[in-house]
């Protein structure tokens, strides 16, 4: 079973996509244009304090990593983006469709969510991944940002629809909103069972054309073809993938499909953040 190409294949977002960048005192990120003006960034490895397995920018505190690593990394992001510590905004991800709407810093324990959405000013909205997808999403003439946590679950039980949504009801309107994959496993790394394929046809057969053969049994799945597809068949006004694979790429991305073929106790998560 071929998957269907799309026009936003890795080839053709990388003619789009802003070179990383990288600032005097700030960490290098990727951007894309189709988010300018307004600041984001999907945080590579580089840059961090953490070692070993973790080595780099690892921003996930549920890691087995050092505490006070993770925390001066995520200070390192929060001062790219130009906030304080606090205003990086993050939930704890539980592959859900349920939203949170950010008014301020948030405090322990965090909401189980795995998307973000706010209207106001000085917040950077962040997710958390290592093979997901990092979905962020602005509305700029609206004034209204959201971040989500995609992974295969949380984007067949509707969090990019649900994420839409939340953003409507702070004033924005999806036929303006663009959303942005940002680094994710790309097909050709993501081999699956036949079980899992099944859970997709369940909901709609036509699902089938996200998968391709591979060996035996198994199928591998496009997930990030499949992001794209629930975002432009809710209505948004763009849609796009960065077309960078973490699986592929173990210099700049951590990857938990990776880690488990390596035989490693742990893996890192990157961070994807986006402010007003």
């Amino acid at each position: 079973m071929p998957s269907r190409r799309h026009p936003d294949s890795a080839r053709a977002a990388a003619r789009h996509l802003t070179d990383v960048r990288k600032m005097p005192h700030m960490l290098p990120f990727l951007t894309h244009p189709e988010l300018a003006p307004l600041r984001h960034g999907f945080f590579t490895r580089a840059g961090g304090a953490s070692s070993g397995i973790f080595h780099g920018l690892n921003c996930g505190p549920g890691s087995s990593d050092q505490a006070d690593a993770v925390a001066l990394n995520r200070a390192r992001v929060a001062a790219t983006m130009e906030v304080p510590p606090e205003a990086l905004v993050t939930v704890s991800q539980v592959h859900s469709p349920d939203i949170v709407t950010v008014t301020g810093p948030l405090s322990a324990p965090l909401p189980r969510a795995d998307a973000l959405v706010t209207a106001v000013p000085g917040l950077a909205l962040a997710v958390l991944t290592a093979d997901c997808q990092p979905v962020l999403f602005a509305d700029p003439e609206a004034q209204v940002i959201g971040a989500a946590h995609a992974g295969w679950r949380g984007a067949l039980s509707g969090v990019l629809e649900a994420t839409l949504d939340a953003m409507e009801c702070l004033g924005a309107s999806r036929a303006r909103i663009t959303a942005v994959i940002g680094p994710t496993i790309s097909q050709r790394a993501y081999e699956v069972g036949p079980e899992f394929m099944d859970a997709f046809l369940a909901e709609d057969g036509d699902h089938a054309r996200f998968f391709a053969g591979g060996t035996g049994d198994r199928v591998q799945f496009d997930l990030p073809s499949f992001g794209l597809h629930r975002l432009r068949e809710a209505g948004v006004g763009r849609a796009v993938w960065t077309g960078h694979c973490t699986y592929s790429d173990a210099e700049r991305f951590f990857s938990y499909r990776r880690s488990v073929h390596r035989g490693e106790v742990d893996y890192g998560r990157l961070i994807s953040a986006i402010r007003l």
